[in-house]
């Protein structure tokens, strides 16, 4: 596969730094890692307020909803550090009151809008729970982060539900169909039991993303293993994740 000249930070759950040539964004922030340090205090170098402090690139931070493992207020802090940031919420997001010096800075948005903004081009599509997904187009990348979009087929609900879950997740992938992806996050999440992998071996089908990178599986590491395992033979490369936080080179 030739590289993708991306760098690529997981944090934790869905949260990642994704870097390349102009621009360091931010997607659904809840912390730094999986679990704090001994001593208590982050590394400089795993803090996401010292990532974007440390930066003159452009720096957009996104937010999928407002699931408390998505979306952490304390981002809205880190103003003060770099008034240049730029923030996309997804409107089901109750913010405190905004100054008005970082209102300038927050788009509020729904599903199915376009937006450009410091050059990067912006499409959200729906979720199958809650808030936005997001396409971002930017230094000749097209990057796709799911939030909590997926097929997600709860082996204890009722067949009238499942089939539901089933047909809303296809519908929104069908939406996606045609635009080119050349890295996607996505959820495998192992409480699904073992149909785990379904939303992400269909949008792989579907999508062909060039880089897939699997998000919203905790710290079961052995479940990304195994996905990879599963889905190594329909042309996408998946990341295997196995620390937090991880950094990666694509």
């Amino acid at each position: 596969m030739q590289k993708l000249g991306i760098e690529v930070t997981y944090l934790f759950n869905s949260g990642f730094f994704v870097e390349t040539q102009q621009y360091l964004f931010l997607f659904d922030y809840f912390k730094d890692q999986a679990h704090p340090l001994s001593s208590g205090k982050k590394r400089p170098d795993q803090s996401g307020v010292q990532k974007i402090t440390n930066t003159d690139k452009h720096v957009l931070i996104f937010v999928s909803h407002s699931h408390r493992d998505h979306f952490n207020s304390v981002i809205l802090q880190w103003i003060a550090f770099n008034n240049k940031i730029n923030y996309v919420l997804s409107n089901d997001i109750k913010t405190p009151r905004l100054e008005e010096t970082l209102m300038k800075r927050v788009k509020m948005i729904s599903a199915y809008e376009e937006l450009e903004w410091d050059g990067a081009e912006i499409k959200t599509f729906g979720s199958t729970d809650q808030g936005v997904s997001f396409l971002v187009r930017a230094d000749g990348l097209n990057i796709f982060h799911a939030g909590d979009m997926n097929w997600w087929d709860w082996s204890d609900d009722p067949q009238e539900e499942r089939r539901c879950a089933e047909r809303r997740f296809k519908e929104e992938i069908a939406k996606l169909k045609g635009e080119e992806v050349d890295l996607a996050f996505f959820p495998v999440d192992p409480r699904l039991g073992h149909n785990y992998a379904s939303g992400g071996k269909h949008l792989i089908k579907e999508l062909r993303p060039k880089v897939f990178i699997p998000m919203h599986f905790g710290v079961n590491y052995e479940i990304i293993n195994r996905f990879a395992e599963e889905v190594k033979n329909l042309g996408s490369k998946v990341i295997r994740i196995n620390s937090s936080p991880q950094r990666i080179l694509i």
